[in-house]
C-alpha cells in the first residue's frame, strides 16, 4: 500500500462519492476509481458498496478507514517531528479577521497537542483578501469564509453559517423577524476596496451591484451601519454590538467557513491541519 493510495481511499470514504472525492483530490475520476479497485484487489475484499443509491462503506472499508486515518496521521507526525528536529518546522496560518470563533480555539489546542514542536505563525487579514494571503504565497493554509476565486487552491467546508442583515437597532426594517433581499434593494450597502475578489464582493452584496462606503474590517462594517444606516450582512452567530441588530435573510445562501490551501502543496503539516480542523469544527 502506498500512502497516496490510502489518501485516495480516505477521500472517497469521507465524501462517499467518487466525483466529489476526485474534485477534492484535484484529479479526474477514472484514475481514482482504478486506484480504489487496485486497493480492493490487494485486500481481496470490496471496500465500497456501489449502487444506484450511491456509495457506502463495507465492513472491510470501515475497518480500513480507521486504520488508514491512523497511518496517515502517523506519517504526517513523523515528518513533522523530523523537520522540527532539523529546526525547519513552521506553519503560517492565515485567519480572516471576522471575529472570534470557539472552533478556532479548539483547533489551535488540538493542533498544538498533536504538533507541540511546530512553530505556528498567524497572519490575520482584513476583509479585502478572503484567501488570507494564499494567492500571494504569504501563508500555507487559511481559515476563512467563501465564496472566492479558488483557482489554484483547494478548500474544504468546515461549517455553513446562516446570515442576516446587519441594521441599526432603530431601523424600521429591524422590527421584523426576517427579511428578503428585495426588502433592502433601495438601501446603501458597505463595499470592499477596489480589486477585492469579485466572487467575494458579489456574495456580500446579495448578488447585486451596490453603492455605499468602502470598508476593510468587521468593525468598520459595524461603524458604517451605526453612523450612516448602511446595510451590512453578517453571520447570525456574530454578536452585532451595541445599537445594532441582525435580522435573518430568507433568500441568502449561508456563509461557508473554509480551510483552504494551495492545490498540490504536499506539506504534511497542511494535511494534518486540515484533518484536525475538520474534527474541531464538527464538535
Amino acid at each position: 500500500m502506498e500512502l497516496r493510495t490510502l489518501r485516495y481511499f480516505v477521500a472517497v470514504a469521507e465524501e462517499l462519492h467518487f466525483g466529489r472525492a476526485a474534485a477534492r483530490l484535484h484529479m479526474s475520476q477514472p484514475p481514482l476509481s482504478r486506484a480504489i479497485k487496485q486497493l480492493e484487489t490487494e485486500f481481496g475484499a470490496a471496500l465500497f458498496d456501489r449502487s444506484s443509491a450511491g456509495v457506502a462503506l463495507t465492513g472491510a472499508g470501515s475497518v480500513l478507514l480507521d486504520e488508514a486515518r491512523a497511518l496517515l496521521e502517523r506519517a504526517d507526525r513523523a515528518h513533522a517531528r523530523v523537520t522540527a528536529a532539523a529546526g525547519t518546522a513552521t506553519l503560517t496560518v492565515g485567519i480572516l479577521g471576522d471575529g472570534a470563533d470557539p472552533a478556532a480555539a479548539r483547533l489551535a489546542e488540538a493542533f498544538r497537542g498533536r504538533h507541540p514542536r511546530v512553530e505556528v505563525r498567524v497572519r490575520e487579514t482584513d476583509l479585502a483578501d478572503p484567501t488570507c494571503g494564499l494567492h500571494a504565497g504569504l501563508v500555507d493554509v487559511a481559515l476563512t469564509r467563501g465564496p472566492f476565486d479558488e483557482t489554484g487552491l483547494a478548500a474544504r467546508e468546515l461549517r455553513a453559517d446562516p446570515v442576516g442583515a446587519l441594521l441599526r437597532a432603530d431601523d424600521p426594517l429591524a422590527r421584523g423577524d426576517r427579511l428578503d433581499l428585495a426588502d433592502l434593494a433601495d438601501r446603501r450597502w458597505f463595499l470592499f476596496p477596489q480589486g477585492t475578489d469579485g466572487v467575494w464582493q458579489t456574495y456580500w452584496n446579495g448578488g447585486e451591484p451596490r453603492e455605499g462606503p468602502v470598508v476593510r474590517a468587521v468593525q468598520e462594517c459595524r461603524q458604517a451601519v451605526l453612523w450612516n444606516g448602511t446595510v451590512g450582512m453578517t453571520p447570525l452567530g456574530h454578536e452585532p454590538g451595541r445599537g445594532l441588530t441582525v435580522v435573518p435573510l430568507t433568500d441568502m445562501p449561508p456563509s461557508r467557513v473554509l480551510v483552504a490551501w494551495r492545490a498540490g502543496d504536499a506539506n504534511p503539516l497542511i494535511r494534518s491541519f486540515v484533518r484536525i480542523a475538520t474534527d474541531a469544527y464538527r464538535r
